[in-house]
């Protein structure tokens, strides 16, 4: 992921790269993008869920995966580009339907590495998952 648009303003605005067919068809809407925090909205409903009739665990580690590596680049810009290296999510709460809020802050920012915590909360504000994700920094040769 390497896009980093921004309008006359200065302010970034979220570009196609960001949100590519897998994401819209995650359902995920990114609300705030700064390389400080990534805050995004989605839905749990039928078309996420396992066979069992709960939000599929693929789900969560989408939305984190998709969330951190935005986040990191752009925290990392033009210098180059990320790339996912290790995602671990953790779910606390089975949910099935409903307005879900993830959030990306970072624990690490260094020259070659990235790491970003995720968390994912649902309308009444309780913690369903969290997950971490690993980043690669790439630069050009």
């Amino acid at each position: 992921m390497t896009a980093r648009g921004e309008d006359h303003a200065g302010d970034l605005v979220v570009t196609d790269e960001m949100t590519s067919p897998f994401i819209r068809h995650l359902g995920v809407e990114l609300t705030e993008v700064t390389g400080d925090v990534v805050v995004a909205r989605w839905t749990a409903g039928e078309h996420l869920h396992q066979p069992f009739g709960i939000l599929h665990g693929g789900a969560h580690c989408s939305v984190v995966e998709t969330l951190a590596s935005v986040a990191a680049a752009v925290w990392l810009g033009d210098k180059g580009k990320v790339v996912g290296v290790n995602n671990n999510t953790d779910f606390f709460r089975a949910v099935a339907e409903g307005e879900l809020e993830s959030t990306a802050t970072p624990l690490h920012r260094g020259r070659s590495q990235q790491l970003w915590v995720v968390e994912t909360r649902d309308a009444e504000g309780r913690l369903v998952a969290r997950g971490q994700v690993r980043l690669q920094n790439l630069y050009p040769a």
